[in-house]
């Protein structure tokens, strides 16, 4: 008699408090109902100079809005007064990774929502190239670092004990002075600034300043935000310099402090492990390191317009696995040649690019 009470007690309280859970949860479920994007969906790859529509998904029901700011990485794009979807420009924004926000005020109320994309450049130029001349090259230098001047080639090697800095012969691969670095420095990039040249190091936090015509060394100097020294180049202005990452360093050319970065992409995402540079013609060349690839990269933008490709050019690096990759790029500027050689490769090789 009371089982029977209780239980007749018992069922209607449940199905009231499922009931009342039931209407909770709805309750709940409309109240974190979110403004959202959708488009462009996270992580959505956008070509640079493309436009790029925003659009928001608002809650049923709230189709009303008092205004909508728009935002690209906390920068202000632009201010709707509704939620119709708009097209933005990207010829101005980096390449990367850009978040893109957008704060929803209505009803006397403020939300945000989030998402991102990745913009990228178009495909890059490429390039396979034929030899106009093969020059003799000495096996021993490590290459990291080549220049053309005055009818010379300027050399920097690197490898502990072994490092140097070197003017050359072009035509028979003499060696006509070279300066050995410490043992505890890895020479690294080396470009030319009016009477100076500039040789970078490895590891050390350490760059060296040479006189252009004695190579007696006249100063050093320390790197800034990054500890690794790869390649460097001089556009006329300022150094530009490399780490191994996608980015590029401009330093000032007196001070050798950091000025501004640049990361580089290609159309299907950042570049690393650049290595040593030159600059032609308002363009940075620049070695891949571990591969036979040369890339063209706009330095305004960061977006590599051309890509050589060097496979091949010197068969005889097949013999060995390691420490033979291409890694030396110099530009004779009066007479319009380009020299290519590699980390102890016996020779220097004068080419053209072939666009493919």
């Amino acid at each position: 008699m009371k089982f029977s009470l209780l239980k007749n007690l018992f069922f209607p309280c449940t199905v009231l408090l499922i009931s009342l859970m039931m209407v909770v949860s709805c309750e709940s479920q409309k109240q974190v109902a979110k403004v959202r994007f959708s488009t462009p969906e996270a992580g959505k790859i956008v070509r640079s100079g493309q436009p790029l529509t925003l659009k928001l998904e608002l809650p049923a029901g709230e189709q009303a809005v008092d205004s909508i700011i728009y935002t690209v990485d906390g920068e202000k794009i632009i201010t709707v007064l509704n939620s119709d979807s708009i097209q933005i420009d990207t010829d101005a924004f980096r390449f990367g990774s850009r978040a893109i926000s957008a704060r929803i005020f209505a009803n006397g109320k403020e939300e945000a929502t989030h998402t991102n994309i990745m913009l990228l450049p178009e495909a890059p130029q490429y390039y396979s190239f034929k030899v106009i001349n093969e020059f003799p090259h000495s096996p021993d230098a490590f290459t990291q670092g080549l220049e053309f001047h005055g009818g010379h080639l300027y050399e920097s090697t690197g490898q502990y004990g072994n490092s140097s800095l070197r003017r050359t012969r072009v035509e028979d691969g003499a060696v006509l002075n070279k300066i050995a670095l410490d043992d505890r420095y890895f020479g690294e990039g080396l470009t030319i600034v009016g009477d100076r040249l500039i040789q970078l190091t490895w590891m050390e936090n350490t760059g060296f300043v040479y006189d252009l015509k004695t190579l007696n060394k006249i100063s050093e100097f320390r790197y800034g935000t990054q500890r690794e020294g790869w390649g460097i180049c001089y556009d006329g202005e300022r150094l530009i310099k490399t780490d191994g990452s996608n980015k590029l360093y401009f330093l000032n050319k007196d001070t050798y402090l950091d000025e501004e970065i640049r990361e580089v992409f290609n159309h299907q995402g950042p570049v690393k492990s650049l290595n040593e540079l030159e600059y032609i013609d308002g363009l940075v060349y620049a070695n891949v390191y571990m591969e036979d690839i040369i890339v063209i990269i706009d330095p305004q933008s960061g977006a590599v317009v051309g890509e050589i490709n060097l496979i091949g050019i010197y068969p005889e690096k097949n013999e060995r696995q390691y420490d033979n990759e291409l890694n030396g790029i110099a530009y004779d500027r009066q007479n319009d040649r380009l020299f290519v050689t590699g980390k102890n490769w016996s020779k220097l090789f004068e080419i053209e690019l072939v666009a493919r």
